[in-house]
């Protein structure tokens, strides 16, 4: 855990001083989750708990303005080296543009 704490740390460090880091942030873990969602008379609907068949964890999210969809591809490969304890899942390092509006489709 402190190899991944301290990876962790110097990408933000990193990010923060030179890849145009807008903003960061790490994520409560999936059992503080809350659900809503419409329910069957139109009705919001709220559930308490991570999703039952959860497979895939956001642990957290960085907001980039990057020149380029290589260097932020490049900024992934980084994070998903980052080490991790003995039997942990392993997710994958997501990147989705912010888009402008409906023309950016």
């Amino acid at each position: 855990m402190q190899g991944m704490y301290a990876r962790m740390t110097a990408v933000n460090e990193d990010l923060t001083a030179s890849a145009g880091a807008i903003d960061g942030q790490g994520l409560a873990e999936p059992t503080r989750t809350r659900l809503v969602t419409l329910g069957a008379d139109g009705e919001p609907a709220v559930v308490d708990g991570p999703y039952a068949e959860t497979e895939e964890v956001l642990a957290g999210y960085w907001l980039l303005d990057c020149a380029s969809l290589d260097r932020v591809t490049e900024i992934a490969a980084r994070v998903a080296q980052c080490p991790q304890p003995a039997g942990a899942e392993e997710y994958p390092v997501v990147i989705r543009p912010v888009t402008d509006g409906p023309e950016s489709h």
